[in-house]
């Protein structure tokens, strides 16, 4: 949330750095985070009991964990504190790959748990349940988080059965500072015995989730004959608007989503039934058109908004479609399974998710 103008992280800071930025970031936090009520908990509280141990703390790398510690601390996803040259991102994110904690003879591990298809893990050949042992030489147990730099090529040490394996594993620069990833395929589609459809959605990548959505209906056009359908977003990573596509598939009508408000609206009185509607992708015009068309209905307006699925019309599934959960599906794959089940369009199945969604805006 808060970054020095700095090309690297320095060796040292002073004590005027150190309360620069912990004054900056909690400012930040207090006038900008999206709940006014900064998700139940007591956030001036939680900044004031904390200063003065993570303001002792001359040490760049300590100081910047326990201001992500502090962050964290309000209980959301995509909030963090990091420093612009060194920002390490959990797995799903940097390798395509989530891990669960397994006992073994030799203490708890992590072991490979969702591998997504095109992401790096997968094209190093890790594979599910390899358990990890050691990165770059460094062991890796819990509760100790799996993170990776982007722009690195990290050596992972796993066991695999009674034997053990080193991976080589090559994870690209980000495109972006602000939603750093690897890329990985989207959306994986197959036929299942019995004319039943099998659609996984690893990622919706994009602002607006154009390319995304088109793919999502190319794969959808190749499930038309199928009368049943699997929805797999276990490990799912997240990602824009493409999910409004996502969702719209699962119910012939229109359909109210959901709301989201700005910090701005939130702290005024409002009536989430005079909210703007979003209802529709407009994958039929180019992309620079389409995002026109979208600056035109919301530019220079609250981008507070209630989403409504698109009314593509039946299809042969329709209720009869199964979502695969679990501990690792987040964010957008979230919201796809809440919208699902209350309105009674699917059955989940697998574990509970992981309660990491937070709505932005850009």
């Amino acid at each position: 949330m808060a970054r020095e103008n700095l090309s690297s992280k320095p060796a040292t800071l002073t004590p005027d750095q150190r309360a620069r930025l912990f004054d900056k970031t909690v400012t930040k936090v207090a006038t900008e985070y999206f709940d006014p009520a900064f998700n139940g908990t007591d956030w001036p509280k939680l900044a004031r009991n904390r200063r003065t141990g993570i303001l002792a703390l001359d040490d760049p790398d300590e100081f910047e964990a326990h201001m992500h510690d502090l962050v964290r601390s309000l209980g959301t996803s995509h909030t963090g504190f990091f420093h612009q040259s060194a920002r390490r991102i959990p797995a799903p994110l940097a390798i395509g790959a989530t891990f669960g904690r397994i006992e073994t003879s030799e203490g708890p591990r992590w072991a490979a748990q969702d591998i997504h298809e095109g992401g790096p893990g997968q094209k190093a050949g890790l594979v599910r349940m390899d358990a990890l042992e050691a990165i770059d030489g460094m062991p890796i147990t819990p509760p100790d988080h799996v993170t990776f730099g982007m722009g690195t090529q990290p050596r992972l040490l796993v066991r695999r059965g009674t034997g053990e394996a080193e991976l080589r594993v090559t994870i690209p620069s980000p495109r972006s500072r602000r939603q750093p990833h690897s890329d990985l395929k989207p959306v994986v589609t197959s036929r299942l015995e019995q004319n039943i459809g099998y659609l996984k959605v690893s990622i919706l990548p994009g602002l607006l989730g154009l390319d995304v959505a088109r793919q999502i209906d190319a794969d959808v056009r190749e499930l038309d004959l199928c009368e049943r359908l699997v929805l797999d977003l276990r490990g799912h990573v997240g990602g824009g608007l493409g999910v409004l596509r996502l969702m719209s598939y699962l119910t012939p009508n229109k359909l109210p989503i959901g709301y989201t408000v700005t910090r701005k609206r939130a702290e005024r009185r409002y009536d989430k039934t005079t909210l703007p509607r979003l209802g529709k992708l407009t994958t039929h015009l180019p992309n620079a058109l389409a995002i026109a068309s979208m600056a035109l209905q919301f530019a220079g307006r609250d981008p507070s908004v209630v989403l409504v699925s698109e009314g593509l019309g039946p299809k042969r599934w329709h209720g009869r479609a199964v979502i695969l959960i679990n501990e690792h599906t987040i964010s957008a794959g979230e919201m796809t399974a809440a919208f699902a089940k209350e309105n009674r369009l699917a059955t989940l199945v697998g574990a509970e998710t992981a309660g990491r969604l937070t709505p932005g805006s850009s």
